[in-house]
């Protein structure tokens, strides 16, 4: 019997989970958009073998791109992937709770949120309320990579992924299991052009 999909080692879920990109860049998918109400009652108790944290972006659904069902994956998701308490407790508890063993960031191209922090950065006018913090959120990879970079904008996506990835590998809950080994967290890009996800490099 193959093991319960949140039993899954880091590897193997990260497989699944670029396996599901492939068909849904294929136009070959299992799941697709074809989802109902039956489906949803079958799925029963949850059984998610990885957690995506991704952007708000409406080009990006995340169970669509990655071709999966009803409680396979875990999905969070907020302007340019930007972490505060609730998220990375969310995430603490998927790991935690339900044994999730793959967390993922994905960032995408043309991400507007990206932009605003790079845009914000160039012109000194930080925006008011709320999306205030978000840009400040995102502003220490644009100065990492040179606001006044002409290729801030797509630098500064890849940066603020890695970012991510770092905060999280670093959490007070999240770095024994990620340092033995038992959890991965791992950052991608998605590309809007062709729907591919891939993987980017460790630093």
């Amino acid at each position: 019997m193959p093991p319960a999909p949140a039993a899954r080692k880091p590897r193997a879920a990260l497989a699944e989970l670029l396996a599901g990109n492939r068909r849904f860049v294929s136009g070959q998918p299992v799941h697709g958009h074809d989802v109902t109400a039956a489906a949803a009652v079958a799925s029963g108790d949850q059984q998610p073998y990885a957690v995506v944290l991704g952007c708000i972006d409406s080009r990006v659904p995340l169970e669509a791109i990655f071709d999966q069902t009803f409680g396979s994956i875990c999905v969070i998701r907020t302007g340019a992937h930007v972490l505060d308490r609730a998220v990375c407790g969310s995430i603490e508890y998927v790991v935690g709770q339900l044994g999730v063993r793959l967390v993922m960031v994905l960032g995408h191209e043309r991400c507007g949120a990206v932009g605003s922090a790079v845009e914000a950065l160039r012109t000194g006018r930080r925006p008011g309320g709320a999306l205030g913090y978000v840009v400040d959120r995102i502003a220490p990879a644009v100065y990492e990579v040179g606001a006044d970079d002409p290729d801030a904008h797509r630098l500064a996506i890849r940066r603020h992924v890695r970012r991510t990835v770092g905060t999280l590998r670093a959490d007070d809950l999240l770095a024994r299991p990620v340092a033995a080994g038992e959890v991965a967290v791992v950052g991608a890009l998605y590309d809007l052009a062709t729907g591919e996800v891939a993987l980017l490099p460790e630093d």
